[in-house]
């Protein structure tokens, strides 16, 4: 993906998400990654613990990467959540370059969503 396409998608996907909670900024990665996470999970508490927010961090970092085949969805626990086995090393060196690849799967992360939901838009 070229610069200028990755930058428009990203500011897509985050004016998406900016309008579909009705917040007043736009989210950084971080807050993606946590509401993905939650996506995951497939569930949603009004709290959560500083652990659990780190685990459902960690669950999307799994998920996105799971498209270029650093993870495969193991099952979930007894608790309901997602587990994730490693697959290969991630090597991906640098915050920059991990930032640059985390933003190009959370785009086609979105993308699958659009497509398998008729698109993410309030109506």
């Amino acid at each position: 993906m070229e610069d200028w396409q990755l930058e428009f998608e990203w500011t897509r996907i985050k004016h998406l998400i900016k309008d579909r909670f009705n917040k007043d900024s736009l989210p950084d990665l971080n807050a993606i990654l946590f509401l993905i996470g939650i996506q995951e999970l497939g569930r949603w508490k009004t709290e959560f613990t500083k652990e659990e927010k780190q685990d459902l961090m960690h669950i999307a970092a799994c998920r996105l990467l799971s498209f270029d085949g650093y993870y495969k969805f193991a099952g979930r626990d007894a608790d309901g959540w997602p587990h994730w086995e490693v697959l290969k090393p991630f090597t991906q060196k640098g915050v920059k370059e991990q930032s640059i690849l985390l933003k190009e799967k959370i785009i086609q992360y979105f993308n699958e969503l659009e497509h398998e939901n008729g698109g993410l838009e309030e109506e």
